[in-house]
């Protein structure tokens, strides 16, 4: 097949921009040929030129309303899946300038997918009509082998307990929100290092975020770690940090989660797909339920050991493209059907 896969116009550090590497690389090596393509909101001239140019078979969108706008303004005649984001869920379809892009592509769309099975179930829960269409596709994740040094980056031994929140900068991710979080465990006579990476997204809460983090001596931006690198980054910290509002489902939370490292993240439904309260992380309802648990893996060696559960098996890359695989071959053959 020829495959087009359309993702917003993001820093290559974005979990958009890495699944969607992530999955035109497995599309590939199936040996289909497939083309990336980073659209913003008046791109519908850009994906014209594209389908015109590579004449794809089919198409996916990693994002129902940053991508879904401009497709629906490019209008082209072809069939196509949307992989639903967080930011799609938990906010897009609830958002007056939203919602009715969304739910134009959804009613178009031959496929939808999300990546965590609680969403899929509380869609069609929510939306009846488009249940049929609406499908659980597995998370997979590749780690990469580019090394990191993530305690040189901070200038920290061995001793110092490293918490790694890996996300850009803007609000549904809760950076600004995590120096408030961890403030009361400053006090603490153990030393920690609360240390962000990520792209500033969003450019009135990046100055916020920084005008913070300079009050927070215990704390540091260490800027993009290349995706690549990522991997070594969790290997070197002790806990890894998700507090986000939504998520479709974090690559960086499942990396981690399939290396071992313990986790420490807000009860959303992304991640309550992967996290396993009191197994391989904590699932926390409320800043202060975070900062207490946080304490707890700070003080507690013992605690964090038996929070570190490698699970390789459950994220895929390979089952991941197999699903996506048939959805779209599916699509497919349905266009190319007689009658």
């Amino acid at each position: 097949m020829r495959i087009l896969i359309l993702l917003p116009d993001q820093p290559q550090a974005t979990g958009n921009s890495v699944t969607a590497e992530r999955l035109c690389r497995g599309l590939r090596q199936r040996e289909h040929q497939v083309r990336l393509l980073a659209t913003r909101a008046n791109g519908a001239a850009e994906i014209k030129n594209c389908c015109q140019n590579f004449q794809p078979q089919v198409a996916v969108l990693l994002h129902a309303y940053r991508c879904g706008a401009p497709w629906l303004d490019a209008a082209p005649r072809l069939p196509f899946t949307v992989l639903l984001t967080g930011t799609d869920i938990h906010g897009g379809l609830d958002d007056a300038g939203q919602a009715p892009v969304i739910h134009r592509v959804l009613s178009q769309a031959g496929a939808i997918f999300a990546q965590a099975a609680q969403t899929v179930t509380e869609l069609r829960q929510r939306f009846p009509t488009l249940a049929p269409r609406l499908h659980h596709l597995p998370p997979g994740i590749w780690l990469g082998r580019q090394s990191y040094a993530l305690r040189g980056a901070l200038g920290v031994s061995q001793q110092t307990l490293v918490f790694l929140h890996p996300a850009g900068l803007r609000p549904v991710k809760g950076n600004l929100e995590l120096l408030e979080i961890f403030a009361p465990l400053a006090a603490s006579e153990i030393p920690f290092r609360l240390a962000f990476c990520g792209p500033s997204l969003e450019p009135d809460y990046s100055r916020a975020f920084f005008a913070a983090l300079k009050r927070c001596p215990w704390a540091a931006h260490l800027g993009v770690i290349p995706p690549a690198a990522m991997a070594a980054a969790y290997r070197e910290a002790d806990v890894i940090l998700n507090n986000s509002r939504s998520e479709g489902l974090s690559n960086a939370v499942a990396e981690a989660a399939a290396l071992g490292r313990p986790l420490l993240v807000t009860a959303i439904a992304g991640n309550l797909a992967v996290v396993r309260d009191g197994v391989n992380g904590f699932c926390c309802s409320t800043p202060g339920e975070f900062t207490q648990k946080a304490g707890e893996l700070l003080r507690c060696h013992e605690l964090r050991l038996r929070l570190s559960q490698p699970d390789g098996e459950t994220f895929s890359p390979e089952r991941e493209t197999a699903v996506l695989e048939k959805g779209l071959l599916g699509l497919v053959q349905k266009v190319s059907r007689p009658g």
